[in-house]
């Protein structure tokens, strides 16, 4: 339909409300302008009229733009607003979060902070026996501090009575020592008088026994008679190496005479050792000098004789069958016989 506004330039006016409105909105104020213009036209309304009501409209356009433009700041602000609001609630929402778990872990510091109060209270008591224990255990150290000074007092005391206890053993022993020096001497002393009285003793019983040899020998010879070995020195010496000739001539007593058991016996010697107390030392003489008189050439019988026997003696005499004489008693006379004469 062709349009009735000839009034106006219609394109003009069509590209001025379309910056403004919507194309639906365009059509229908050009429509309604339509029919104004149809009016304005029946009231003879001239085109001086109508430029200004163009203007008019314009103006209104405008004014109309403003407006749009207001609108669309305000629907922006509005947006921006409703941004704002949308973080706000995001923010809102995080902090309410936040603030769930910040609740959450208030509460857990209460229970926390709780526990941590029974646990003061716990160390509290703990630390209330501790120093009860403390005490006791420094009262104890004060006692045993007490008695350690006691005790050095008393190791002081001590020492002190061992210094002196010292002092009097050092003075004891050199006392100890003059004694023994005294008792050494005076047992050599009568060591040597013991010796000398033995020496005697056996010098007297070997007279004893050289004066009284046929009551001694009689038991054991027929004929009982002592020899002298001087008597025998020119056969002893030529028979015998000069060592054995010096040990025989030492001899205690020679005696001579027949086995008294033995009708027919031959002439035996005895080889006689004569001690007060006889010891091995006596046995291993007789044997040995009753050895040197059968190289000789004499039947010889090694003897010992004295006061007392020692169990050494006893066992040397019965191993080598040396004959014992012992206050006047005899011994292994039958072996010492058959072992040195047959």
């Amino acid at each position: 339909m062709q349009s009735k506004l000839v009034l106006i330039d219609r394109q003009a006016l069509q590209a001025e409300l379309q910056e403004v409105f919507d194309a639906r909105t365009v059509k229908t104020l050009l429509n309604v302008l339509d029919k104004v213009v149809a009016q304005v036209q029946a009231a003879g309304v001239t085109r001086e009229d109508f430029s200004e009501l163009k203007q008019i409209v314009a103006e209104l356009a405008k004014a109309q733009r403003r407006s749009e433009e207001r609108l669309s700041r305000l629907e922006e602000t509005v947006a921006a607003l409703a941004e704002a609001q949308r973080r706000s609630e995001e923010r809102l929402s995080s902090v309410e979060e936040r603030l769930s778990r910040l609740e959450e872990t208030v509460a857990a510091l209460a229970e926390a902070q709780r526990r941590t109060e029974q646990r003061v209270e716990e160390l509290a008591e703990a630390q209330r026996r501790s120093e009860e224990r403390l005490s006791r255990l420094e009262e104890t150290v004060a006692a045993l501090a007490e008695a350690q000074r006691r005790t050095e007092q008393r190791v002081e005391e001590l020492a002190e009575a061992q210094r002196r206890t010292e002092e009097r053993l050092s003075r004891l022993e050199e006392t100890v020592a003059a004694l023994t020096e005294q008792v050494r001497q005076l047992v050599a002393s009568q060591q040597k008088i013991v010796d000398d009285l033995g020496g005697l003793k056996g010098k007297v019983l070997e007279l004893t026994y050289h004066n009284k040899a046929a009551a001694y020998f009689g038991p054991l010879l027929r004929r009982v008679r002592v020899v002298s070995l001087p008597a025998l020195e020119d056969e002893l010496e030529a028979r015998l190496s000069p060592e054995g000739f010096k040990d025989v001539l030492l001899l205690d007593l020679v005696v001579s005479g027949q086995p008294r058991h033995l009708a027919q016996g031959p002439e035996v010697l005895l080889a006689v050792e004569v001690s007060s107390v006889v010891d091995e030392e006596d046995v291993t003489r007789a044997r040995r000098r009753a050895e040197l008189l059968r190289q000789a050439g004499y039947r010889a019988v090694p003897v010992v004789a004295g006061e007392r026997v020692t169990l050494g003696a006893e066992d040397e005499a019965r191993q080598h069958k040396v004959v014992v004489l012992q206050d006047g008693q005899s011994f292994l006379w039958d072996e010492a016989l058959a072992a040195w004469v047959a």
